[in-house]
């Protein structure tokens, strides 16, 4: 995960001039990768969609209970 944060972020959208710039584009690579990254090993779909689809067969099936955080 480092060396491909590393080469899609830090060394492809520098040089960078401050710390809050740097900070900035790693939250925009986060969400991207978590939100929209299509993942082959996952069917094609995102990340966040294939845990909730994941969730709601657990909680379908009584298997488990998912609490909202916060």
């Amino acid at each position: 995960m480092n060396g491909l944060y590393k080469a899609e972020v830090i060394w492809r959208r520098g040089p960078w001039k401050t710390v809050e710039a740097v900070e900035l584009a790693t939250m925009e690579w986060v969400s991207w990768f978590n939100n929209q990254r299509l993942h082959s090993a996952l069917g094609y779909v995102p990340p966040v969609e294939f845990e909730a689809a994941w969730a709601e067969t657990q909680t379908a099936s009584g298997l488990a209970v998912v609490q909202p955080v916060g």
